[in-house]
């Protein structure tokens, strides 16, 4: 079984189109086709339905996917392997980002590290906490960053405590303080991240006991900045989240001071390609220097 039937296959999964799968490994549409209709015939079933709305996978497609997967995964971290045993250095570290890291740290981090592995490429996969929980799991990135806790399925390593602030319009009686009490928050309309980002602020309020009177669930945090300066609530985000913030919206500090913990997070830093550990190396002296750099709200 040919490991370029694999990655064909693997790729018209991922882009969902025959066409574009050929285009993207520079194959005629037809090559594509006959490479599915091989594995087909040595299977004996199908894995691929071939639809108006395009390719989708059958029910024996999925299960045999993750195996490719593992397998294509496991050849690339071989010929990495080779190649480091023979003093080159290859392969692509794919990693799973939230915005706030996205903006905040990646761009330098990428900058630094291209300069001295030019030769190694980087793929950022953007989600939510929950989309990249998923991503670890099924393999689909090397690694990713995560708000900790996170499942016990990964192995973790702490990056940065990030504190929890609460943002009010400038305007609102209560804007002038330093701090806010929970039992203040409790009565005001709360705007939240959707779920999948709001782990930590589920959190932060269960802890203090609030049920909180959540009136919008937002995925953009400028978005959430717009609501709040046009009076429609207040909301908890992060500091490192804050780093956009309007002048007309006003931060304080929770009564009790609330952290994230970011850290990233893989089924096993052991077992990851010599790139990806590179590049975690090279990450973690970086983000101890990143923390002083990263500008305080003012309060």
């Amino acid at each position: 079984m040919s490991l370029v039937k694999f990655a064909i296959f693997h790729k018209v999964v991922e882009l969902g189109s025959l066409t574009k799968a050929g285009e993207e490994l520079n194959l005629s549409q037809s090559a594509v086709s006959h490479a599915i209709a091989s594995l087909e015939d040595n299977w004996g079933f199908s894995i691929l339905h071939r639809g108006r709305s395009g390719i989708t996978l059958t029910s024996n497609g999925e299960r045999v996917l993750q195996y490719i997967k593992e397998i294509l995964q496991s050849y690339e971290e071989m010929e990495q392997e080779i190649a480091d045993m023979n003093g080159l250095e290859i392969g692509t570290v794919r990693i799973g980002t939230f915005s706030s890291v996205s903006v905040q740290w990646l761009p330098e981090i990428l900058k630094q590290f291209s300069r001295y592995h030019p030769t190694i490429e980087i793929e950022l996969f953007e989600g939510d906490y929950a989309e990249i929980e998923e991503w670890i799991f099924k393999g689909e990135v090397d690694f990713g960053f995560v708000s900790i806790p996170t499942s016990y399925h990964f192995e973790v390593i702490p990056l940065k405590k990030d504190r929890m602030l609460c943002i009010f319009p400038e305007d609102h009686p209560l804007a002038h303080k330093k701090e806010v009490s929970f039992s203040e928050i409790a009565e005001e309309p709360l705007i939240r991240a959707k779920k999948g980002s709001d782990n930590d602020l589920k959190r932060i309020l269960k802890e203090n006991n609030v049920v909180p009177n959540v009136k919008f669930e937002l995925e953009d945090d400028q978005a959430i900045f717009s609501m709040v300066q046009h009076g429609m609530g207040i909301s908890i985000l992060p500091e490192m989240a804050l780093y956009r913030l309007p002048k007309n919206i006003r931060v304080l500090n929770l009564e009790k001071e609330s952290y994230r913990t970011i850290g990233i997070a893989a089924k096993s830093f052991n077992n990851l390609a010599p790139a990806t550990k590179k590049f975690i190396e090279y990450l973690k002296p970086w983000s101890r220097h990143v923390h002083e750099k990263l500008p305080r709200v003012e309060e």
